[in-house]
């Protein structure tokens, strides 16, 4: 196995359409355009096996207002398996290599998780935002109840630990807001 770190603008277009076609099998056709795009403008971890792709994540920069504080946040994406090759650990290799990215650049890791992939990050030390979760938008901050209890954080060492009685607002997006 081939596992190689790069920033969006050091792929090319071909492995852009790699990383989209194994996100596209890998979610069975439920990664729309909008999630393509907030996978992209950060840090891509690749793993490949005899010239496939095979496992992919990324983390971009997010902030998070929190209790007044803007938080400088690695948002974990796209995290994706190969169907044949999943439960083999190349999920964890991709996240550990991810969360060495959010420890060396950010005060906080986030994510959102469907239930099939909240194993990997508890088992991690990810743990499930007991708090509110809202975001930033155009009209002002608004509630996201639907994202509350499948957003997952991490604090790296000397990272920020937010308070649980407080809301954690994201910046807004196109699309799927988290």
């Amino acid at each position: 196995m081939d596992t190689r770190t790069a920033h969006t603008s050091q792929l090319t277009a071909a492995e852009l359409r790699e990383i989209r076609d194994l996100l596209d099998e890998a979610f069975e056709g439920d990664f729309a355009d909008e999630d393509f795009e907030h996978a992209l403008g950060g840090m891509h971890v690749l793993i490949g096996a005899a010239g496939r792709l095979v496992a992919h994540g990324s983390v971009v920069q997010r902030r998070v207002l929190h209790r007044g504080r803007a938080l400088r946040t690695g948002y974990v994406e796209a995290v994706a398996v190969r169907a044949g090759l999943r439960r083999r650990g190349l999920g964890g290799q991709v996240m550990a290599q991810l969360e060495q990215c959010v420890a060396g650049a950010y005060v906080l890791g986030a994510l959102s998780a469907s239930e099939e992939g909240a194993g990997l990050y508890l088992a991690r030390g990810w743990s499930v935002w007991p708090g509110r979760v809202g975001a930033l938008s155009p009209d002002g901050p608004v509630r996201l109840p639907e994202e509350e209890g499948s957003t997952y954080v991490w604090t790296p060492p000397g990272g920020v630990r937010p308070d649980p009685a407080g809301r954690l607002d994201f910046d807004w997006r196109d699309g799927d807001v988290l």
